[in-house]
């Protein structure tokens, strides 16, 4: 039998996850917003770290929220960096307490791990808990277990590629206006220099595409962001 060129291999591959990921309940597993306004959500992986004072003026700067997906050995570190986070209107979610792959965690230390994170963040005032697996790593039975302790697991519809590159213009130019669509859920890192550089443009491009950016929690609220 005929195989597929390895890119078109991994492109259907893509498409099958994505269809799976739809099939999911949104309480379990969220990947970008429905899309009815014209917003996305900025996250912010694996923070808080000596560079967040930084983002946060940045996003002050765009009148901008955005949400914090934080590991819990780093709030422990820079406990202040946290509650400055909070302070100024954005919101925080946990990313793991060791930043160690969901999936490879049995069930009671991955309860751990959301447990000790928890214990470290404000108590949540919107209908979502949510939580992103450390490397976007899932499986059935991370999602249930996580979903059973309370959490919709949330990913991603739009990669900065941050960790990829170490090009502010490279991570500018994904996200771009032209290459976004209401309701996109966008991966950022927050412990990367060239990121923190990209972000005035991103933002700025935002404006001039008529994005809001917003919460995660903001993208799935009946009548939107105030």
């Amino acid at each position: 039998m005929k195989m597929a060129p390895p890119a078109q291999t991994g492109s259907l591959r893509s498409r099958l996850k994505h269809l799976a990921a739809a099939a999911v309940p949104r309480a379990v597993l969220v990947r970008r917003g429905p899309g009815t306004r014209k917003q996305v959500a900025l996250t912010f992986d694996d923070g808080p770290h000596a560079l967040t004072d930084a983002y946060l003026d940045v996003l002050d700067c765009f009148g901008a929220r955005a949400t914090f997906f934080v590991v819990g050995r780093a709030c422990a570190e820079h406990g202040p960096a946290l509650r400055r986070i909070v302070a100024r209107g954005h919101e925080v979610a946990g990313h793991g307490f060791t930043h160690t792959a969901f999936t490879k965690l049995d069930a009671g230390a991955l309860r751990d791990e959301l447990d000790r994170t928890a214990a470290l963040l404000p108590p949540v005032r919107t209908p979502l808990r949510l939580v992103r697996p450390p490397t976007g790593a899932t499986s059935v039975r991370s999602l249930a277990l996580c979903a059973r302790a309370g959490y919709t697991t949330v990913l991603w519809s739009r990669d900065s590629d941050d960790c990829r590159t170490t090009s502010a213009d490279e991570v500018a130019a994904r996200l771009a206006p032209e290459a976004l669509q209401a309701g996109d859920i966008v991966l950022l890192h927050e412990s990367q220099a060239w990121t923190l550089e990209a972000l005035p443009r991103v933002l700025e491009g935002l404006g001039r595409g008529g994005f809001q950016a917003v919460t995660v929690s903001e993208l799935f609220e009946p009548g939107g962001a105030a």
